[in-house]
């Protein structure tokens, strides 16, 4: 593993983070500015959540400005600049850099799935250097989705929202605001949950909640635009 790496990987892991894989961006990829390497960076399991709750900020958006904060920060002392997937538009293409940064491509769930973190993980932003640095191996392992007959992860789901094809994000929506949804809002999307791939790093509870209920935030602010 070179040298510039590891020693990222000990600063994000202050922070409950994770360098999650890097490359050297090519025009097609839409990486900002004259970026040499970009590094993505973000969290699986629990330990960024940790992280987070002991410094989380007051007001709106608390993960993304937290995200920001510590990332700017670690941007700083390695003379890089601090990208992210929030705060557009325009938006980022985060999940296209994160296929070409490590082994992830989408679930049936539309949701990328690690070869480790199954889909517990999440990317919370990137560091673009400008030179081009030498760049850890990449993980070639398969993506567990291809082998996987039983699909379990299509057949819990309460409204049947997920074909593998499509979401219905609507009946998504509807059933967790209704009483029999407590479960999923609580603890995280049934069919999340059916995945056997990753479940070490499955979130805690509150981490969960936090992520469904800001899913539900994010749904009635775009609804309120749609009627406005």
């Amino acid at each position: 593993m070179p040298r510039w790496y590891d020693d990222l990987a000990s600063r994000l892991a202050g922070c409950g983070l994770l360098p999650r894989g890097a490359f050297h961006p090519r025009p097609e990829d839409g990486v900002p500015g004259d970026v040499g390497t970009l590094v993505l960076a973000g969290n699986a399991g629990p330990e960024m959540w940790r992280a987070f709750s002991a410094a989380r900020p007051q007001g709106t958006d608390p993960l993304d400005r937290w995200s920001r904060a510590v990332l700017e920060e670690v941007a700083r002392e390695v003379g890089a600049i601090a990208l992210f997937p929030f705060g557009g538009p325009p938006w980022l293409p985060f999940q296209r850099w994160a296929t070409r940064a490590e082994p992830v491509a989408p679930s049936p769930l539309g949701i990328l799935i690690h070869t480790e973190y199954g889909l517990w993980h999440g990317y919370r932003g990137a560091l673009a250097f400008a030179g081009r640095l030498a760049l850890p191996p990449r993980d070639e392992r398969p993506i567990p989705c291809a082998t996987c007959a039983e699909k379990p992860c299509l057949r819990v789901c309460p409204v049947g929202a997920f074909t593998g094809e499509t979401y219905d994000v609507v009946a998504c929506d509807g059933w967790l605001r209704s009483p029999g949804g407590g479960d999923c809002l609580a603890a995280s999307c049934a069919a999340r949950r059916a995945c056997p791939v990753g479940r070490d790093y499955a979130y805690d509870q509150d981490q969960a909640e936090f992520h469904m209920r800001a899913f539900l935030s994010a749904r009635r602010s775009a609804t309120e635009e749609e009627m406005q």
